[in-house]
């Protein structure tokens, strides 16, 4: 039968597996977040990039330089 430092031993243990878990998935979590900013950034600037050729164009012709 285990006495009862092993049995404290076993339990931090034990402790200290849990918290490395929650550690992993919770920079998974910040990961996963970060990287959907990114996208979400990039797309937003790519639509702005879209829109200022788009006005650009529109400027071209009404000045007439898109001829």
């Amino acid at each position: 039968m285990a006495d009862s430092s092993q049995q404290m031993s076993f339990q931090a243990g034990e402790a200290k597996g849990q918290a490395k878990e929650k550690t992993s998935n919770l920079i998974e979590k910040a990961s996963n977040a970060a990287q959907s900013a990114k996208e979400t950034v990039q797309e937003a600037g790519q639509q702005m990039v879209a829109r200022a050729q788009g006005a650009a164009e529109a400027v071209k012709d009404a000045t007439g330089l898109n001829k």
